[in-house]
């Protein structure tokens, strides 16, 4: 199945309950909800408070995505906020399998990320501790960047570990993602896609998501 998880980045934020309710209602499964702490990537986002203030407002899957130093020290924090799947950076902590057990302890769904510049060796390790995996298909930390075609190898590598180990896993993409390239990464094996503009800003969301899940069924995983 595909999960559509659009981006809060992109949405009005003086009006996030509304934003968020006007996705919710246009078919979106996840909310795709990242929190970036000025440090392991250049821009601030935003934290717990404002996930637990929107927690009571939707009945989403709040896919809680930590750009992060050293996650593991707020974990106990985004699962009170309401996560129902957290993702660490690979990149981000010195123990990425503490983190994820961590995660998997509160009885919340584990992910673990990878950056563009990073091998894919260097996740495969952990996928048999995780329920996703998140190949950003931009360098994290902006919104409204452009595609990078060659991240999809990565989804690729990940889709072979996991059948040839017959690990039962979602693989999400997050960066760039539209009708235009939403179906590139399904072919690759992606089954979660994160679009931030591409829906945000579309005065006809439930159209955008339609067409995305169209093409995205136009265009199955080819081993």
């Amino acid at each position: 199945m595909i999960y559509i998880a659009p981006s809060l980045l992109a949405a009005d934020f003086s009006n996030l309950q509304t934003e968020v309710k006007r996705i919710a209602d246009a078919g979106a499964n996840y909310l795709h909800l990242d929190v970036m702490d000025g440090a392991f990537v250049p821009n601030i986002s935003f934290g717990a408070p404002v996930i637990s203030a929107l927690r009571s407002q939707s009945n989403l899957i709040f896919d809680v995505h930590l750009m992060i130093n050293d996650p593991i020290r707020y974990i106990d924090d985004f699962v009170k906020a309401g996560a129902d799947i957290i993702t660490i950076h690979v990149e981000s902590c010195a123990d990425p399998l503490g983190a994820l057990r961590k995660i998997r302890e509160k009885e919340v769904r584990a992910a673990i990320a990878i950056s563009p510049a990073t091998p894919v060796e260097r996740i495969l390790p952990y996928l048999s501790e995780v329920d996703m995996v998140l190949v950003m298909t931009v360098v994290p930390g902006f919104g409204g960047q452009a595609f990078i075609p060659e991240t999809l190898d990565k989804v690729r590598a990940v889709k072979r570990h996991a059948s040839l180990n017959h690990l039962s896993i979602d693989i999400e993409v997050d960066g760039g993602l539209n009708t235009q390239t939403i179906g590139l990464a399904t072919e690759a094996g992606a089954n979660v896609i994160v679009a931030g503009s591409a829906i945000f800003k579309s005065r006809k969301p439930r159209a955008v998501i339609d067409e995305m899940r169209k093409i995205a069924a136009q265009h199955p995983y080819k081993a």
